[in-house]
């Protein structure tokens, strides 16, 4: 990510395909939305599949950017602006991949809990989830949970996310989680949950699948668990 190059410079139409999904792989990187449009443009003009496209240029520089806010190397001002430049590609790139059936990894509700209005964090996972290619039905914040039910019936997801950052906020998780397990319909889905006072053992106490301390966890905790989900 050298300061030299000034990016004004590039002309993205002239580069060779693997360079074009390097410099997007930069650009995704730091966060520069329109070239990441164009680049995606020119790839599809260029005959490049959609998923082809999200999967080697988007996806993985997106993971590049997750091992990097993962080990403190990037902030999270900086992956919202890389989350939102991978969302400008995948504006160009969502109606052609439900032409072709494409099927997302899986399909995640996610929502910050009853009572609480904080959702960056919640945004930022979101934003990743999509980036690794989930789809995700953003349900905002201050959930009752009859907003979860609603969204479980009406998406049947694979995955439910709850996000709390008040400690008076949290216990909420148990009692949406509870109701899954009254209704029978707890084991039809993962949930995750998530936010700055909680930690491991609340996780297990109140019943989730696993608690995620930061984006880039989340995301790799739904992959894996949505394989061994599927093997199974």
């Amino acid at each position: 990510m050298s300061d030299d190059t000034n990016d004004d410079d590039i002309d993205l139409s002239s580069l060779p395909d693997d360079e074009l999904v390097e410099q997007m792989k930069d650009d995704l990187y730091d966060g520069l939305r329109e070239e990441i449009v164009e680049g995606t443009n020119i790839l599809l003009e260029r005959g490049w599949a959609a998923t082809r496209v999200l999967d080697e240029a988007l996806v993985e520089g997106m993971r590049i950017v997750g091992i990097d806010f993962r080990d403190g190397i990037l902030f999270v001002p900086e992956v919202l602006m890389s989350a939102n430049a991978m969302k400008g590609g995948m504006e160009v790139l969502r109606p052609l991949l439900a032409e072709t059936g494409a099927k997302p990894i899986g399909k995640m509700v996610i929502g910050t809990v009853k009572g609480d209005i904080h959702d960056i964090g919640k945004n930022l996972v979101a934003m990743m989830m999509e980036g690794a290619g989930f789809e995700v039905i953003d349900l905002g914040i201050d959930n009752a949970v009859e907003n979860y039910l609603e969204a479980i019936e009406q998406h049947q997801p694979d995955i439910l996310g709850m996000s709390a950052l008040l400690t008076t906020t949290m216990p909420y998780m148990k009692v949406v989680i509870d109701t899954l397990v009254e209704k029978g319909i707890r084991e039809d889905f993962i949930v995750l949950v998530g936010g700055a006072p909680l930690n491991e053992e609340f996780g297990k106490a109140v019943g989730a699948d696993a608690y995620c301390r930061d984006a880039a966890v989340a995301v790799e905790t739904a992959q894996t668990l949505v394989a061994q989900r599927r093997a199974a």
